[in-house]
């Protein structure tokens, strides 16, 4: 019996191997979790270094002035009062086009479409997203500028509603798909209509991450700078409620000061950059702290 018991037992040979190879577990294992935080890191740098960086050159330019002033038809000096209430419109105007399109979309994918026609969709919505917007420009440039031979707020409003749908559309799809089923049964078990449970409980209870899919469009959308080039052009005259000419928007404002040879436009070009990076931040962490409040609630 105690010789049984002894053959049992490791050798010494067979302790030393496996204590290298859980030496080497542990080496592998803490290598690879080094190399992902480093790899965290690098992600992490090019945002912290353009926060910076603009914030450095930007905080100093920026100032109550350069919010209510307009520019000078001619010469140096004024604000950006023309580019703040050009942003003002095109980008709610936008999503007054793109949010009701965006989420009717995702509601005949996530509950009428077959399998088949919503994969189309799904397809052509994940292309649309990736599109360089210049292209969207030149699309809308070709229907709502060429055939009237003007630049107008409309059109730049349009282009932003092109980029701003899929972005809609595939939030809130994914907001209706963690929907639960047992919500839908019930109120089809009390005989209300499936165009009525949509409205009254599906899309009443993915509300939050619709809304949190509409702010993330708009924050892209307020960003840029190519469609408009292409259809609003962009004016030094505060431009309020015509969108049949041209507007500005501060992306478009930052474009064409930054590229003059004058240290002062220059300067409100930092000044309207740290602005809209200001904009674009309050509203990316208004929505992270949604998402996160509802985690802990």
């Amino acid at each position: 019996m105690a010789g049984a018991m002894l053959a049992l037992q490791p050798s010494i040979a067979e302790r030393l191997t496996g204590a290298r190879v859980g030496r080497r577990r542990t080496l592998v294992d803490r290598s690879m979790r080094t190399l992902a935080l480093v790899a965290a890191l690098l992600c992490a740098v090019p945002l912290i270094a353009v926060l910076g960086f603009v914030a450095a050159n930007g905080i100093a330019a920026f100032s109550l002035d350069l919010i209510t002033r307009p520019p000078r038809a001619l010469g140096i000096g004024g604000g950006a009062a023309n580019a703040v209430v050009g942003t003002l419109q095109m980008v709610p105007l936008a999503a007054l086009i793109a949010v009701p399109v965006g989420v009717l979309g995702a509601v005949y994918v996530a509950e009428f479409a077959g399998r088949r026609s919503a994969r189309v969709i799904r397809f052509c919505a994940d292309v649309l997203v990736g599109v360089p917007s210049i292209l969207i420009g030149i699309f809308v440039f070709t229907f709502l500028v060429l055939p009237f031979k003007q630049f107008n707020g409309f059109a730049g409003a349009v282009a932003l509603a092109v980029i701003m749908v899929p972005v809609v559309m595939r939030t809130t799809e994914e907001s209706l798909n963690l929907v639960p089923n047992a919500l839908r049964e019930a109120s089809l078990a009390l005989g209300v209509p499936v165009w009525r449970t949509v409205l009254s409980v599906v899309l009443r209870t993915g509300m939050p991450g619709i809304l949190t899919g509409t702010m993330l469009a708009i924050a892209r959308a307020m960003g840029e700078t190519a469609p408009l080039l292409f259809t609003a052009l962009g004016s030094r005259v505060v431009n309020v409620g015509d969108f049949g000419r041209p507007m500005d928007a501060l992306p478009l404002f930052i474009y064409v000061n930054a590229r003059q040879p004058v240290d002062a436009l220059n300067q409100q070009a930092w000044g309207a950059a740290f602005l809209l990076l200001l904009v674009v931040l309050i509203i990316n962490v208004a929505v992270r702290a949604r998402s996160w409040g509802r985690r802990i609630g």
